[in-house]
């Protein structure tokens, strides 16, 4: 699936109009990350939204690009890397359904998701994945907030902290437990503004426009009918979706990092007019391309077979890896006052660090792979 076909063409080329205009207010979301109303309604979050939204949930005038089911990561990853050649945390500062909507479409019932993908109808609300904890990291395995058994409901307890958009956030998915086996970790469709909920956003050095937030949560009151996962046997509940997403969202990651390489290395080439090229800038290209034929394979794997980590991982591994060495390389090709001289390229050096963190760190993938190559998930 590394040549693209005529849907895939069609699919990158209208991700590519949606890269120029985010790629022009790049610079300003950077700079104030909270001021967003001038962006609200721009082409190139409208895209976004669209891409991630179920079709059967979305307006009938904005439907003209819609993801095939059975292709949807691999279509998402196309989109996704031509995004990303714009600016990547402007996808990651629009408002919609972003991670939270993979878990809801996933987990959640019909009425779940109708009054999920009803919230964030309006354009201006963003949605908010609350896995991570502060000691703990995104290991699903080891999380403590709790859903502690209060009359029909649940109270929450616990705290998240670099959850994407959270403080500012209209509705979100909330990863807790209500036991202390695996099967009791649950995902929960929560809203703030209740008593005992409080977010703050954190002060990041790069990918600013995503918002990164912490949260608390002292007794938070959560309705039984909230828990996602509830009409689907116990095994395919909270813990099964996480694991899913990851698999999904990794690829998603990769599909940044690739994009971001391409718009490093394209923008040096493009800023050294007449003179001759950058060393190694063939290289960098040639290798940016293949990692972004190596995303296009993970994400065809992943549609295919979305319960394997392996592809996934090696996707997100060698996607962030080259990246982090392109940014160093950029830095140095344009000359000891290039980042000072070009701000856009600045940014995306201090952006791509952020990348690494984002679905589990190397080492993290690196046990995935390791474990692929014991297993036989990396043999096809």
């Amino acid at each position: 699936m590394a040549d693209l076909d005529e849907r895939l063409r069609y699919v990158r080329g209208v991700a590519a109009e949606a890269a120029a205009d985010l790629r022009g207010r790049a610079l300003s979301v950077d700079a104030d990350p909270a001021a967003m109303e001038r962006h609200f309604d721009s082409f190139g979050f409208r895209l976004i939204r669209t891409l991630t939204t179920p079709v059967e949930l979305l307006p009938a005038d904005s439907r003209e690009v819609v993801l095939t089911p059975e292709h949807k990561c691999l279509e998402t990853a196309v989109a996704v890397t031509e995004i990303a050649r714009g600016d990547a945390a402007m996808l990651l500062a629009c408002p919609g359904p972003g991670l939270a909507g993979v878990v809801v479409d996933l987990l959640g019932s019909p009425e779940q998701r109708a009054r999920f993908h009803g919230r964030l109808a309006d354009g201006r609300t963003w949605s908010f994945f609350a896995m991570t904890e502060a000691e703990r990291g995104n290991d699903a395995m080891a999380l403590q907030t709790r859903l502690d058994t209060d009359g029909d409901g649940y109270l929450l307890n616990g705290s998240k902290r670099y959850v994407g958009n959270a403080a500012r956030g209209g509705i979100g998915v909330v990863f807790a437990r209500t036991g202390r086996s695996p099967m009791s970790i649950r995902a929960a469709l929560v809203e703030p503004g209740h008593p005992g909920w409080h977010g703050a956003p954190l002060e990041m050095i790069g990918l600013r426009g995503a918002y990164l937030s912490e949260l608390a949560f002292t007794g938070v009151p959560v309705p039984e009918d909230a828990l996602l996962g509830r009409h689907l046997p116990v095994t395919r509940r909270g813990i099964w979706g996480a694991v899913r997403t990851f698999n999904e969202m990794r690829v998603q990651i990769a599909a940044l990092a690739a994009g971001t390489t391409l718009a490093m290395a394209e923008y040096v080439r493009d800023h050294t007019p007449g003179k001759s090229a950058p060393h190694g800038l063939d290289t960098v290209l040639g290798r940016a391309e293949a990692v972004r034929r190596l995303v296009c394979e993970a994400a065809a794997r992943v549609d295919s077979a979305p319960e394997r980590s392996y592809p996934s991982s090696v996707a997100k591994l060698a996607a962030n890896d080259l990246a982090m060495r392109t940014a160093r390389w950029a830095a140095r090709a344009l000359g000891p006052a290039g980042l000072v001289e070009h701000p856009l390229l600045e940014k995306w050096t201090r952006d791509v660090c952020g990348f690494e963190f984002m679905e589990g760190t190397a080492n993290i993938q690196r046990l995935n792979v390791e474990k692929g190559y014991r297993t036989g998930d990396a043999d096809g």
